[in-house]
């Protein structure tokens, strides 16, 4: 087998092969085996034709392409062990030439996990920034609690305050009907933000029965295109007011939470925010981590197939993120005004982030020997089973070896960060 290589764009590589006849003579005899159990030759027994036989019946143009495969399959394989190449997905492999006793020529085109060169992790400067909970924001957090226990009373007087409408809107652009913009029913908190600023100062003071037309400008970054920055008109007629009467902040209630007194429930509430907080404070100081890391470290040209991998992971997430709220995809793009393709190399940038932040991952990993050992593997997935005992589909999965890879790789992820934010903070 002779072959050479050239190097491409986008961290490719492409393999110029010939093997010859000799070369692949184990594998036309091993095709031979292979048709020889297929075919009825009189005189012998299926899977005992020779080889000579079978060239004659069946033709030796039909043994090459029965053996081309494994061919190409086991000499590529070869070379990618004798070059120590770190191979990613599936060659694209093109035959230029094939012919019983003649040389079989082929070109493989297959993608390389980038280098790359890390950053020295001392010229990398971030601040793990957290912030102490205040007196107040555990008081707002009581008052939303007290709003979610709110009895709704029908009133007849003028709306205002804490009040909740149900109104009938109807959209309309240059006079036109919005195509979606009517809503029945639609509820408004005069106490909650209006995605359209000025919304419910518009509605303020309205009563049972009443009716309203007044014009109102999107905001320009609202998710219906056609409506972004644009004045849009509305009828409104309201059907019903409610006056939210909450509950007090005493014993009562704090029992009603799970505490005995509105001090422990205080308590309680300002720990819990403090640990959301944190985590939030962490999650931000490992991105800036992450960000500072990727900016500063040299990478080769990211092959597109990691870069296309990554777009459809977030196209997932995405797609997993909108079906919680009942919405579909496709109902998301026709919203959006965008086809499918074109969501796609909208997530280009984000796909190629999260690419060089797995192969970083990696690097530091291989340098470092942070490896996920088995019984850091298997913890976590015990803390998943008991989290999702319930859920038989998932169970299933956890049992199969690339999800224990996929999880893997997850715990030496976690490995790495908690490396690198050591680095950074000493």
């Amino acid at each position: 087998m002779d072959y050479s290589t050239k190097k491409l764009p986008k961290s490719q590589l492409q393999l110029n092969v010939t093997v010859a006849p000799e070369d692949y003579k184990k594998q036309l005899e091993e095709a031979g085996k292979r048709v020889s159990k297929k075919v009825n030759i009189k005189g012998f027994r299926k899977g005992n034709v020779p080889l000579d036989v079978l060239k004659k019946e069946v033709g030796e143009m039909a043994l090459l392409q029965e053996a081309v495969n494994h061919i190409i399959q086991e000499t590529f394989v070869e070379i990618i062990k004798k070059e120590e190449l770190e191979s990613i997905g599936q060659p694209e492999i093109n035959i230029e030439k094939m012919a019983p006793k003649n040389d079989l020529v082929y070109k493989a085109v297959v993608s390389l996990l980038p280098k790359i060169k890390l950053a020295e992790t001392k010229s990398v400067k971030a601040k793990l920034e957290k912030k102490e909970i205040t007196d107040k924001q555990v008081d707002e957090t009581i008052d939303s609690l007290r709003k979610t226990q709110a009895v709704e009373v029908s009133k007849t007087g003028k709306a205002k305050g804490e009040d909740k409408l149900l109104i009938d809107m109807d959209m309309f652009l240059d006079k036109v009907p919005v195509d979606g913009g009517q809503s029945k029913n639609y509820q408004v908190y005069l106490s909650e933000p209006h995605y359209i600023k000025g919304f419910n100062e518009q509605i303020v003071g309205l009563k049972k029965g009443d009716k309203k037309e007044f014009t109102l400008k999107f905001p320009k970054d609202h998710y219906q295109k056609m409506l972004a920055g644009k004045k849009v008109g509305f009828k409104v007629k309201v059907n019903e007011v409610f006056e939210r009467q909450f509950p007090e902040l005493n014993e009562g209630f704090a029992v009603k939470l799970g505490q005995k007194t509105v001090e422990e429930l205080k308590t309680t509430i300002k720990k819990n925010l403090q640990t959301e907080a944190d985590h939030k404070a962490d999650q931000s100081f490992e991105i800036e981590i992450l960000d500072k890391m990727i900016e500063k470290t040299k990478f080769d040209e990211i092959p597109e197939l990691l870069i296309d991998n990554e777009k459809q992971k977030i196209f997932y997430e995405l797609q997993r993120d909108i079906e919680k709220n009942g919405i579909t995809i496709e109902q998301y793009l026709q919203d959006i005004k965008k086809t499918e393709k074109e969501l796609f190399k909208d997530f280009k940038a984000q796909a190629e982030k999260r690419a060089k932040a797995a192969l970083l991952s990696r690097e530091i990993a291989i340098e470092n020997d942070i490896k996920a050992e088995k019984e850091e593997i298997d913890a976590e997935i015990a803390t998943m089973k008991k989290m999702y005992k319930h859920e038989e589909e998932y169970m299933k999965n956890l049992e199969k070896p690339e999800v224990r890879g996929t999880i893997a790789n997850m715990v030496q992820n976690r490995k790495v960060m908690k490396w690198l934010k050591d680095q950074i903070i000493k």
